[in-house]
């Protein structure tokens, strides 16, 4: 996907979107061919650090902290706070455990990812929910505002379609930042492909409520443009 063909599309896009009584999303769809979606390593599933916020990145953030004041220090800026010493009692309450995997982005302080290896590391593991390591207190700031923008792009869930979907935008915001967060979706999308552009059949944008206007269209085309 050129930058020209997604600026050209999300204006086609705001040009013909019918105003609503509420923000709408602007959703980018990828649609794939030439991938049989019943082999574990077709299905796409990639997570994205978006240039800039939608409203709709990762929201709900974990940490397992060892150091009390940090622990203070983020409490009400992340969605959860468990300390290194609850660990071991959360890991044998199975309900609290299946709470954990809904969060979106896990981190730990380097201690705490110890502890929390050796008592959840079983059950997060498979998963894919060991926490991220912190590498700083100081860091922190960073590492929060791009799980922030986070999203995860899959079709893992349901019947693997061979078809993905992501928020990367929302009216108000700028068309610029709009466009840059369409291309890292792409992108990041084309590299997970075995093929890369030959398995990406076309790409679409469309608001909550809109039709769909497809990237990169030009007579008699059927496909997105190539990435350059």
């Amino acid at each position: 996907m050129r930058k020209d063909e997604a600026v050209s599309a999300l204006a086609e896009l705001l040009k013909v979107a019918p105003k609503r009584k509420f923000t709408q999303s602007v959703e980018l769809m990828i649609n794939f061919t030439g991938l049989d979606m019943k082999k574990p390593t077709n299905q796409v599933n990639v997570k994205v650090v978006l240039p800039y916020p939608t409203g709709k990145g990762s929201g709900k953030v974990l940490v397992f902290a060892k150091n009390n004041d940090f622990a203070d220090s983020i409490k009400g800026r992340v969605d959860k706070v468990v300390l290194d010493k609850e660990i071991e009692a959360l890991a044998k309450d199975r309900a609290k455990v299946g709470e954990i995997m809904a969060y979106d982005a896990i981190f730990a302080e380097g201690p705490a990812m110890l502890t929390v290896a050796k008592f959840l590391g079983q059950q997060l593991a498979p998963k894919g929910k060991m926490p991220k390591l912190i590498p700083t207190i100081n860091s922190f700031d960073e590492i929060l505002a791009k799980a922030r923008t986070q999203v995860t792009v899959s079709n893992r869930k349901g019947r693997f379609m061979p078809v993905v979907h992501a928020v990367v935008g929302r009216e108000g915001m700028k068309n610029e930042e709009m466009v840059e967060n369409m291309l890292a979706v792409y992108n990041s999308v084309l590299e997970a492909l075995p093929q890369k552009k030959q398995n990406i059949k076309n790409a679409y944008i469309k608001m909550t409520m809109s039709p769909p206007i497809k990237v990169g269209e030009t007579a008699g085309a059927n496909v997105v443009g190539e990435k350059q």
